[in-house]
């Protein structure tokens, strides 16, 4: 009975290796840790807060070990701050009552100083650290989503990428070849859209796909609040280069994220769209520049921006970044007999809801309500690419995160431009913002210059054919 199960275990492992060894010979990496218990091996490549709270997700997930074994970013403050915050968050962990309340151990975290990059080249080598089969964290601005994801591809990496995925029609015409290659490579890929994780919003999703609000007819969705993230910069200080302070700016400069507009408002047009289904064909929009003082920025402070789908229908969206105003944060979709929230305020809860009429206030009119407390969506999106990569199930979101994005560009643009922009047109155009980001160094010089006036070249309606 030994000798049997002994002869079944080779013969199976002979089996798996062969198939390895035919599939590589093909280009297509077969699942390496599929249905394995040993370790993915994960680096960083970008470690600001959300590098960092990428990294305790990866870690924190329940089927199977995670080790983060590199970290690598272009400023070395931001690579000791990450791991600092990894060491804090693990003593913060001592006081768990239960083996149930530890989300990640220490020999999870293996990071020396050796393994700790940095630099315009420090992604290549957090990556060479990988074997074929681990997991690359991207998180830097997204100019650079485009060249890491293309070296992970020839490593055989798994991805994690944040979004937005690319910033203008030629890096989005890069990004989907790319998919292309990483879907025929059989490499599983995720992209920060974690709505599409929420338990929640996939609830209401089926819900309306089955009819509960009839057909969707029009979709709003609001981001209004005050400056965040670095979408507003004073004039560069003394100490730093052009180049790095753009790249640590990168909210405020277009090349780097696509501005305030394609880095936070992306969210709320994904998950609009999402239930709608489909992707719009055509926006027109409309924002401006009012609280500007010395600020120098290429940001609007507010953005109005129409999407029509192919049906006509269509989805508003109201982007502000403006101290001392009305805030929201939400997203909702109506139909032909009744109404719903897609999301409540910030990402997560979600608390999606369905009325039966287009008053959202009344009670008498919620028929159906997510149960709370929600799953988080930003942990289940890793609980799922862990899950694909264990089990080797198709997974890859690569395609669907680069049109997002292009979507979300061609909202910008509109209003940047004061002009109709077509999906095709925002595919094709060939205003590239950083031709030249997958040759950076420390010594080059920055894509975007200031003007005459102290300021960056910023959008200017009716004026300007391109964004600036």
């Amino acid at each position: 009975m030994g000798s049997e199960k002994l002869e079944g275990s080779s013969r199976r492992g002979f089996l798996r290796e062969t198939s390895r060894i035919a599939a590589a010979a093909a280009g297509i990496m077969p699942g390496l840790h599929a249905a394995e218990n040993n370790t993915i091996r994960v680096a960083v490549v970008g470690c600001g807060g959300r590098g960092t709270g990428a990294a305790k997700q990866a870690i924190s997930v329940k089927n199977g070990p995670v080790r983060l074994v590199a970290l690598a970013d272009v400023f070395e403050e931001r690579v000791n701050r990450s791991y600092g915050a990894l060491q804090e968050a693990l003593s913060e962990q001592g006081a768990a009552t239960t083996q149930e309340d530890v989300a990640f151990t220490a020999d999870q975290i293996d990071v020396p100083r050796e393994r700790r990059f940095v630099g315009f080249e420090a992604y290549k080598e957090a990556m060479d650290c990988l074997s074929p089969g681990d997991v690359v964290i991207l998180t830097t601005p997204p100019a650079f989503r485009w060249p890491y994801f293309s070296y992970a591809i020839q490593k055989n990496l798994n991805v994690f990428m944040e979004k937005p995925v690319t910033v203008d029609g030629p890096s989005t015409r890069r990004m989907l070849k790319l998919a292309d290659v990483s879907e025929q490579k059989n490499l599983k890929v995720g992209v920060g859209l974690m709505c599409r994780h929420c338990d929640a919003r996939r609830e209401l999703f089926g819900r309306i796909k089955d009819g509960a609000i009839g057909d969707v007819v029009a979709l709003r969705a609001y981001r209004m609040h005050g400056p965040i993230g670095s979408s507003q910069s004073l004039p560069k200080p003394d100490g730093i280069s052009e180049l790095l302070f753009q790249v640590k700016n990168f909210h405020s400069f277009l090349w780097a994220s696509g501005g305030c507009y394609s880095d936070f408002y992306i969210h709320n047009i994904d998950e609009s769209c999402w239930m709608k289904n489909t992707w719009p064909i055509k926006a027109q929009g409309m924002g401006g520049r009012h609280q500007r003082g010395e600020h120098v920025d290429q940001n609007f402070d507010q953005y109005s921006v129409e999407y029509t789908f192919p049906d006509e229908t269509t989805l508003m969206l109201y982007g502000r970044c403006i101290d001392g105003t009305y805030s929201q944060f939400a997203s909702f979709a109506h139909g032909t007999k009744g109404s719903a929230v897609i999301s409540t305020s910030s990402h997560t809860p979600a608390q999606c809801r369905i009325y039966r009429a287009q008053d959202m206030d009344r009670e008498e009119n919620l028929v159906w309500a997510f149960p709370q407390p929600e799953p988080n969506p930003y942990q289940l999106e890793w609980d799922h690419l862990i899950d694909a990569i264990r089990k080797d199930k198709p997974y890859n979101e690569a395609r669907f995160g680069a049109e997002a994005s292009l979507v979300t560009s061609m909202g910008r643009m509109a209003a940047h431009t004061g002009q109709i922009v077509t999906y095709d047109q925002m595919l094709n155009c060939d205003h590239e913002f950083a031709p030249d980001v997958d040759k950076m160094t420390m010594a080059s010089t920055a894509p975007v210059q200031l003007e005459d006036d102290g300021r960056y070249p910023f959008p200017d309606p009716g004026v300007k054919l391109r964004e600036y």
